[in-house]
């Protein structure tokens, strides 16, 4: 499988990333671990979470998803075959936080939960705006010294507070966010394409999308009020269920069909053919879901299969 280098680091990536969101939420450890050990099989090779997943979930806590991810680390001894990235600053309990002392706590909770002594990606997961950047920026610092932390990336921040940061750590030879990590898929274009993707683009830094394919909508599998059911995820999926919503499953379909894959493979594609995207971050509950996967990374879509989808999304 064709690898990539995350933005200016050294990080070489599969051109998708498993959501770690899942894990401890919607499967539980043992279904976790067979999927785990058939995504790195395929040839893929990296895995993101955060401290808060899943926190949500009725009677966690948060940490769960490292927890889990930990544990098949160790079990199967795979820490030298993948790349880890995980996320600080959203609500543990006390509110977000960018603060250098809580950054420095925090990292040792996700160490101890990843089993682990170093992380390959640590992001910012949401901006503080009442932490001075220099702060952030220098508790990362304290850790890429210590060796606990590789490269620092950012997500969902402003685009005045990202380009801010780089100008920042540059300026003070401080270490840059070197990936940007933003909600972004074939419906949800507006805000990155507006905001975000020229500054990515201007200081070349990696990207890796969330909600890759739209909380599953771009599956296919939700395609009337009925269908939102199926899931725990379907009542997130309501607003999608509109003329442009429509829309783009027609495309979708429509390419899908030319190229016998899923859907769900040709969302994917979009996002890995996209100039300013290194890999799109999704996640699947069930081993012949990972197809998915590989289809969409061995997918050639035409500039007519481009130009299709890209219409039908048009905003």
């Amino acid at each position: 499988m064709e690898k990539r280098i995350l933005g200016k680091t050294d990080l070489n990536i599969a051109p998708i990333v498993f959501g770690g969101n899942v894990f401890g939420w919607t499967i539980d450890e043992q279904k976790s671990f067979e999927i785990l050990n058939q995504f790195v099989e395929n040839g893929f090779n990296f895995i993101d979470t955060a401290d808060v997943y899943s926190r949500w979930a009725p009677g966690n806590k948060g940490g769960e998803s490292e927890t889990t991810i930990g544990n098949w680390l160790k079990q199967h001894n795979k820490r030298h075959d993948v790349i880890i990235a995980t996320k600080v600053g959203s609500d543990m309990g006390q509110g977000k936080s960018l603060k250098k002392d809580y950054i420095i706590n925090e990292v040792e909770h996700s160490l101890s939960r990843l089993q682990t002594d170093y992380i390959d990606l640590y992001f910012s997961h949401y901006d503080d705006e009442n932490t001075p950047v220099e702060e952030t920026l220098s508790a990362y610092e304290t850790l890429i010294k210590a060796g606990k932390v590789r490269w620092i990336g950012a997500s969902n921040f402003s685009a005045e507070r990202l380009k801010e940061s780089l100008i920042y750590a540059t300026e003070h030879g401080l270490p840059r966010y070197e990936v940007y990590q933003p909600g972004y898929n074939l419906y949800d274009r507006e805000n990155f394409e507006q905001e975000h993707e020229k500054i990515c683009l201007d200081y070349g830094l990696g990207v890796v999308t969330y909600y890759s394919l739209a909380s599953g909508f771009l599956t296919g599998k939700y395609r009337s009020q009925d269908d939102l059911n199926k899931s725990q995820r379907g009542g997130g999926v309501k607003k999608f269920l509109n003329e442009r919503g429509f829309k783009i499953l027609a495309a979708l379909d429509e390419v899908a069909e030319k190229h016998h894959v899923e859907p769900a493979s040709v969302a994917l594609a979009w996002l890995i053919y996209h100039p300013s995207i290194t890999a799109p971050i999704a996640s699947v509950t069930d081993l012949s879901q990972l197809k998915s996967f590989t289809d969409a990374v061995n997918l050639k879509l035409s500039p007519e299969d481009i130009s299709l989808l890209d219409k039908a999304s048009i905003y």
